[in-house]
């Protein structure tokens, strides 16, 4: 973090970090959406990464900044979630198009950060070719639903597809535990506060961010262009494939749909004016 960074938030600025925080947690919870996605397009990878990285050299720096975007993910993952979760099941659709409107109104300012660098012709082809590979993985994963019987084990794994989807932007854990039957049970046991579950989740996400954390930081440190537009392709491919198609096959869903892809576009849009206005620092 740079020195404007480690300014103290004005009111406003937290309150805004915790909306930030809140829909991070909404996009890890809910189905098609990723929290690591929606953190990079807030702006806020690079410091989750780099104090999972190196917690002890920059607690003190990372951690105050984060603490608001921290308390609102544990809002919008244990809390608002239950009540999107409503909205989801009873217009799946249009709530699923508001947060496809969101991530497209936010590739902007993601293709504007992926360049400060420079652009090289790797940077491309490394867009390309994370783009095809999310492909190949979520239509694979649709292609072969396998169900398993949920166990310690299991959780283990549900923990570390959950911290996967915060460190590797664009891998929705929903995505990767729907297939298996573990979604509902995993959530079901998170919101219940669930030892038996939460236990060995929380082993499996701390081992996935102790083994991945400081490879990542390390690619973004040495090649950030070509890992900044890979990160690009995971967003655009994760995002077509959350889009729900049979939806436009009848005009009046179909306006619906596209109405609420503009508003979230538009939020979007307005989320990243304001954002460059009350940035911290």
């Amino acid at each position: 973090m740079n020195q404007k960074q480690k300014k103290s938030m004005n009111p406003l600025q937290f309150l805004f970090r915790i909306v930030q925080g809140a829909l991070i947690g909404l996009g890890a919870v809910l189905p098609g959406i990723s929290g690591g996605v929606l953190s990079v397009i807030f702006g806020i990878y690079k410091p989750i990464m780099e104090l999972l990285s190196n917690p002890f050299k920059n607690f003190k720096t990372h951690i105050p900044p984060l603490i608001p975007v921290l308390l609102g993910g544990i809002i919008g993952f244990l809390g608002v979630a239950n009540i999107l979760s409503f909205f989801l099941e009873k217009y799946p659709d249009p709530s699923v198009c508001v947060f496809i409107g969101l991530i497209t109104g936010m590739l902007p300012s993601l293709f504007r950060e992926a360049g400060e660098q420079g652009r090289s012709r790797g940077s491309f082809i490394s867009m390309f070719v994370c783009m095809i590979v999310i492909f190949a993985v979520l239509i694979g994963l649709q292609m072969f639903s396998i169900e398993v019987k949920p166990n310690f084990f299991w959780y283990l794994f549900c923990g570390f597809c959950l911290a996967l989807s915060i460190i590797a932007p664009g891998m929705s854990f929903s995505t990767l535990l729907m297939p298996l039957g573990l979604y509902t049970p995993f959530v079901d046991g998170i919101g219940h506060f669930d030892a038996g579950i939460l236990v060995p989740a929380g082993i499996g996400a701390v081992v996935t961010v102790i083994c991945l954390a400081k490879a990542i930081n390390a690619l973004f440190d040495n090649f950030y262009s070509v890992a900044f537009h890979g990160i690009i392709g995971i967003v655009i491919a994760a995002t077509v494939m959350i889009i729900p198609f049979r939806g436009f096959l009848n005009p009046g869903a179909a306006i619906v749909n596209i109405i609420c892809i503009a508003a979230g576009i538009i939020i979007a849009l307005a989320l990243d004016k304001f954002n460059s206005r009350v940035k911290v620092g």
